[in-house]
């Protein structure tokens, strides 16, 4: 199955203005994340998708494959949709979508989500790491529980799997087990991505303000690679963006 990655990446971030062309250890944040992808290895073609010329110029000038996108998307998913309706792209039967502000997505991450399309037989997949429970009372992380076989039983901002009988030992060690943070990485069959996009927004989706509910209130499948490798999480303030400066050096061992 062939595989197309897409980069949504949107210049009018309120949180960090021009967020996708600030630096980034001396590049811009997009083309960070588009070398990262690149090495990978995941698919056969990686594309920014955006609704800003000047980050056409500054993806093209550094040698990665960019197209101009509606500015009126909703999600990233919306944008990563539009390239993929493209008639050139039609042969890819996987779309991985990976966020533009995540430079140090993981490549099992990548390749978990994708494997739960390619290999595992769900339309849609994504990854999550396991984390401790002091996740459970951050409303910025979501969560996510999954059954036995992968496939996502739900995703929160709140605290779950909760846990009722705190002075059960074995309770806690259950739950401990499925503590899961979600990566916000995505990958699309086809036909399920057009879906997706086609249907009105959930309750649930609105309620949660968690765009992977949609499918999931309708019932298409989405399965979770659980990944081993350390979460590191994207950049959406300059405090941020400092820390990811930090750990760059750290990273590539300079400092």
């Amino acid at each position: 199955m062939k595989t197309l990655a897409v980069i949504p990446a949107r210049l009018g971030s309120t949180r960090l203005p021009g967020k996708p062309l600030r630096l980034l250890a001396g590049l811009p944040l997009v083309v960070r994340v588009w070398q990262r992808v690149v090495e990978t290895g995941v698919a056969e073609r990686v594309i920014v998708a955006t609704d800003s010329e000047e980050i056409l110029d500054v993806v093209r000038e550094h040698g990665g494959e960019v197209v101009i996108t509606r500015e009126d998307h909703p999600s990233g998913t919306d944008r990563v949709a539009e390239v993929a309706s493209r008639p050139e792209l039609a042969s890819f039967d996987v779309i991985v979508n990976v966020q533009g502000d995540e430079p140090f997505v993981s490549r099992e991450a990548i390749v978990g989500a994708a494997t739960m399309v390619t290999d595992g037989g769900f339309p849609l997949g994504t990854a999550a790491v396991r984390a401790s429970a002091d996740i459970l009372r951050d409303p910025d992380i979501v969560k996510v529980v999954a059954a036995d076989d992968g496939r996502a039983l739900y995703f929160s901002r709140a605290g779950i799997p909760y846990l009722r009988d705190a002075g059960s030992a074995r309770d806690a060690a259950a739950q401990a087990e499925r503590v899961w943070q979600h990566i916000g990485i995505y990958a699309y069959e086809r036909r399920s991505l057009m879906r997706w996009v086609a249907m009105p927004p959930s309750s649930l989706e609105l309620i949660e303000r968690l765009e992977q509910l949609r499918p999931l209130s309708a019932g298409i499948p989405i399965g979770v690679a659980l990944i081993d490798e350390p979460f590191r999480p994207g950049i959406d303030t300059e405090a941020d963006l400092e820390r990811a400066n930090r750990d760059w050096l750290v990273l590539t061992g300079k400092v």
